[in-house]
């Protein structure tokens, strides 16, 4: 049996690992901020030897694109320290981190081809490079690690797109869409499930890499908007594409953040959905809590 620790387990994808493993024969354990201050080494090195933790899922990031440009040294030690300190314990205990990482470590370079892993990192704004520093963190510890780059990631929980696009429809507010900027929409409940069924497949354990994972297919900011007011039959609500231009920011945005997951396929014989099945699914799931009874 694995002990399992998993930070960050309040976010998105925290929240779908816990649903995820509730019927699990291994030892999970949660933790986020408030139980765990994984930016303190001695802290994550007392809890790993105490519980023997075996496997760290590191859900916990600072994800605030545009604050990171003035908090440059809280992400760095929510970003980068505190996994170096995972790697440190996993390192010590001889365990694996299951480290989750971002399509904004890439971003310098002008891609017109899906991202592949062995792609140079070059990050544009602190939050990229933050993250950035956190997986070069682990390479330089040398612990046995997987380490999931994702981008777009959206749910049921928390903040993000999906669920912003969602407030301001239902407000029947107009809104301006960027469609200069490319990627694939990720359903945290499929990265969750990706990770989970790794972590537990005998087979994996002890295999070292860095995967891409996202959503199936490609598609502008815009475009995701549009779907969601479909698939949410909101199709009064007016949404307008517009260039990122538009928007003036600290941050320049990977222009195009398409990852290739040819590599998490083949290796690990992952089944990636399509982004507009995804929606769906996390939709449905939505609509079912909405009408669940109180």
């Amino acid at each position: 049996m694995l002990n399992v620790l998993v930070t960050g387990c309040n976010g998105q994808l925290g929240r779908h690992v816990r649903l995820l493993t509730s019927a699990s024969q291994h030892n999970y354990q949660f933790t986020d901020v408030d139980t765990l201050d994984i930016t303190k080494r001695d802290a994550v090195m007392n809890y790993v030897l105490t519980n023997n933790i075996n496997v760290v899922i590191n859900c916990a990031a600072y994800t605030n694109v545009d604050k990171a440009e003035e908090e440059e040294d809280v992400a760095e030690a929510i970003n980068a320290t505190a996994v170096r300190h995972l790697a440190d314990a996993m390192k010590v205990n001889n365990g694996t981190l299951v480290h989750v990482s971002t399509d904004y470590v890439f971003g310098g370079a002008a891609y017109n081809r899906p991202i592949r892993e062995d792609d140079a990192m070059n990050p544009t704004g602190a939050y990229g490079r933050t993250k950035m520093h956190g997986e070069e963190a682990i390479f330089e510890v040398g612990c046995n690690y997987l380490i999931f780059r994702t981008g777009w990631l959206y749910s049921e929980y928390g903040k993000n797109f999906l669920l912003t696009m969602m407030r301001l429809f239902s407000e029947g507010k107009a809104c301006k869409v960027v469609y200069d900027q490319v990627g694939t929409p990720t359903y945290a409940g499929d990265l969750a499930r990706v990770i989970v069924d790794v972590v537990e497949n005998e087979d994996f354990q002890g295999t070292n890499g860095v995967f891409h994972y996202s959503g199936e297919g490609v598609c502008s900011w815009f475009d995701f908007a549009k779907e969601i007011a479909r698939q949410t039959q909101l199709t009064d609500s007016r949404i307008a594409p517009c260039l990122s231009s538009e928007y003036p920011s600290r941050v320049v945005r990977p222009p195009y953040s398409v990852l290739c997951k040819s590599k998490i396929k083949q290796t690990l014989g992952v089944t990636i959905p399509y982004w507009v099945d995804a929606l769906s699914v996390c939709l449905g799931n939505i609509n079912q809590k909405q009408n669940e009874p109180s």
